[in-house]
């Protein structure tokens, strides 16, 4: 089942959220083959940022929570708030992705 992770950082998070992206980026590569679709999440200027959203397929919610305890965002006590919800997608995405790597 895919979960969704909303995710969103401490105020002025920003040199923490840098220091520490390429370990996120380097842990979020191990589920790859299990995303969805992953990509921080911004301020109307595109660059400015602020959170984090994940939809990545695990076998269940106890593994998806067990995945986001070792995510080195959250280890790092970069997230204020943090929801996780099971998805079903019912829509063939047709915008806002990147071609396949």
């Amino acid at each position: 089942m895919i979960f969704i992770f909303t995710l969103i950082d401490k105020p002025n998070a920003s040199e923490l959220r840098q220091r520490v992206r390429p370990e996120h980026k380097a842990y979020l590569a191990t589920v790859a083959d299990r995303m969805a679709f992953a990509g921080p999440l911004t301020s109307d200027d595109g660059v400015s940022m602020f959170g984090s959203l994940l939809a990545i397929d695990f076998e269940s919610r106890e593994a998806a929570n067990a995945w986001l305890a070792n995510e080195p965002f959250t280890k790092a006590g970069l997230y204020a708030s943090i929801s996780v919800h099971a998805f079903v997608n019912l829509w063939a995405q047709k915008t806002g992705f990147p071609p396949a790597a």
